[in-house]
Order: C-alpha cells, then structure tokens, then sequence
C-alpha cells in the first residue's frame, strides 16, 4: 500500500514536470525578448517588445506576410534623436496609460507580460472555454444552450458584405468570479471566423497577446495595446474595425487612432459577412452567470443603462449606414439578460442606440 502510494506521488510530481515544463515554453512564446519593461498606471507589466518580433507575427497565418506597416517602418529607420522621432514622441495620445507618461520607445509595441500564475489559472479556470466566442454558430443560427455563454445584443440580418463597423460604448465594471467573464463588444464576422473589440471585465480571457492563440493582430502604436485597462465606469470608448481599400487589411481604431491591423491573408474570406454589437458574458455551465452592464435591465435612458450608441456599419461599397436597418435583437434568455434597440430616443446625441445588460444568476 506504501508502495503503491508512493508510486501515485512520483507520477504526481512527473506530471507536474511537464506542466511546467509547458508552461514555461508557453512563457517563452508569450513574453517576448524585450527593449525595456514599462508599467500602466494600475501596475500591469508591459515589455516593449521589437515591431517586428510581436506576437501577432506568430499567427499561422502570417508565416509568409511581408508587408509592414509604414508608420513603423520609418520609425525604426531613423536613428534615435532624429526630427522624425522626435516629433512622433511629441504627439503622445495615449500617454496617460503609463506610469512614464509616453509608452513604449519609437520602433517597439507594448506586450503585456504573463507570469506562471496566470497561465496556470487560464488552465485551471476553464482554458479555451475562455477564449470570445461568437453568438452564432457555423449556420448563423444561435448557439446551443448550456455552453456557459450568454448573449444580448444587436446584430445585422444576413449574411450579406460588410467593410467596417462603428461603435461608442460605455464602459461599465460589474463584478465577475475569477472563472467568470461580462463584457461589450462589436464583433464582424468573416465566414466562420470573427474579429471583436470592446471593454471586458474579468482578467482571464484571451483578449490580449497573452494567449498564443489569442494572436494574429499587429499592433502598431508604441502607447497603447491590447489588455489595456479601462476602470472609468463613466466614460464611453469609441471603436471602429474598418477594411482599407488599397490594401484590403483590416485596421482597428480606438478614439480615432490606429491600434493595430489584420492582413487580409489572415481570413478566407475578404469581406465581412455578418455585424453584432451587444453584451455577452460567460460563467462555468455549472455556475451562476455574472452581470451584464450595469446589473440592470435596460429602461430606455442612457444615464443609467449600459448602452452602446451610434452603431454605424460601411458596406460592401465602403458607403457608411449610419441606420442600419437590415438588423434584428437576440437575447438567449431574457429572464437574465434583455437588449432594447432603439433608433429614435429623447437624446439627441446617441444615434442609433442599444441598450443593453441584466443581473444574471441563471
């Protein structure tokens, strides 16, 4: 019976070699080699990682990219000091991030540095299960019940061709379970595949470069980057994912600056097919859901719900609808989650408006 026992704890701590063992090659692909190590204003640990040495790089699909983004091309051929440079660094936007006031040096892109600790409760905490997921699936139909997600939002009637979508949301922080996730997002669909962007509480998804398979953007400023935090629960964020007509890549806009962009080598299709913007949240099958927004079900006044407004969308013909009226809502349970969609309110500066959200616990 010792014996036997014994055996049980050797093949325990076998195991566990491994894990770290894969662990830390997962470490080594995550935090790449770094210029400098720099801090947010709320401490995360960010490496200021070489333009072309990004994770994104490491996306199958960019195996044979060879173009580059022009802004960081010239960066990095003019020499520190240079009139270049230095008027680049002068022209700070998001500056106010970091704890040095200006990000990263010119010709590097801040990557948020993982640690054992998360790898090990991004495993433990459900892995995959945690990665974005689309409300629809392979058939555009909604997903099946008892996946652990939840959906209330907005989305276009198609499949039809779409070049771009916009969004202005409000930025909330309900509380979450570490296993847990509540997030907003615009999401465009190519195919089976899909891009989103948006605010999301809880710190374990792959909405950054943290996660390998969470790569595939190119970052493209030196001030900010994915995984950034946003803890104003007042203030709203503009979004926008637009497809550029010379180059077919897909670029990301937050605040109207470029973040980071797609080639387009890296969908199979070249125009989007479907559009959603709306809250989703995701909790253990076997564990309440979390809140959604505000916690509350939405009453038609963006003083007080969590919304997302002026939704816009670009067509297969790069002509902006600011409408949108080829749209229909969809809430998977609304005893817990509603989504309101509103074209005509008393507030004249929302646009076209969704509001949004719920208290869970299903």
């Amino acid at each position: 019976m010792m014996s036997h026992s014994f055996g049980i704890v050797k093949a325990t701590e076998t195991l566990k070699f491994f894990e770290d063992l894969e662990i830390e090659k997962k470490l080594k692909l995550i935090n790449k080699p770094a210029v400098k190590i720099i801090k947010s204003i709320y401490g995360e640990r960010y490496g200021c990682v070489d333009f072309y040495k990004q994770p994104g790089f490491d996306h199958s699909s960019m195996m044979n990219h060879t173009s580059f983004h022009s802004k960081m091309r010239m960066m990095s051929l003019h020499p520190e000091g240079s009139k270049l440079q230095r008027g680049t660094l002068g022209n700070k936007k998001f500056g106010y991030f970091w704890e040095n006031g200006i990000g990263c040096p010119n010709g590097t892109v801040p990557i948020l540095r993982a640690t054992k600790g998360d790898l090990f409760r991004l495993k433990s905490f459900g892995g995959e299960n945690l990665n974005p997921q689309s409300s629809w699936n392979n058939t555009y139909e909604p997903m099946s019940a008892g996946s652990g997600y939840h959906f209330a939002v907005v989305r276009t009637n198609g499949p039809k061709s779409y070049n771009g979508a916009y969004m202005n949301v409000r930025i909330c922080t309900p509380p979450v379970q570490p296993n847990q996730r509540s997030s907003a997002r615009m999401m465009i669909r190519f195919g089976n595949e899909f891009i989103q962007a948006g605010w999301t509480a809880g710190g374990h998804a792959c909405y950054h470069t943290r996660c390998p398979s969470g790569a595939g953007m190119i970052q493209v400023r030196q001030d900010f980057g994915p995984g950034l935090p946003l803890r104003d629960k007042y203030a709203t964020l503009d979004i926008a994912i637009m497809k550029d007509k010379s180059n077919a890549t897909w670029s990301l806009y937050v605040a109207g600056e470029e973040i980071g962009y797609w080639p387009s080598s890296r969908f199979k299709v070249s125009s989007g097919t479907m559009v959603e913007w709306g809250g989703a949240v995701y909790s253990p099958p076997s564990s309440p859901s979390p809140m959604m927004g505000t916690g509350r079900f939405p009453t038609g006044n963006p003083n007080i719900d969590s919304y997302i407004r002026l939704i816009s969308i670009v067509d297969g013909d790069y002509k902006e609808d600011k409408t949108v009226t080829n749209r229909y809502s969809y809430s998977d349970n609304n005893h817990a989650y509603k989504v309101t969609d509103a074209t005509e309110t008393f507030y004249s500066y929302t646009g076209h408006i969704i509001f949004y959200g719920g208290p869970g616990g299903i």
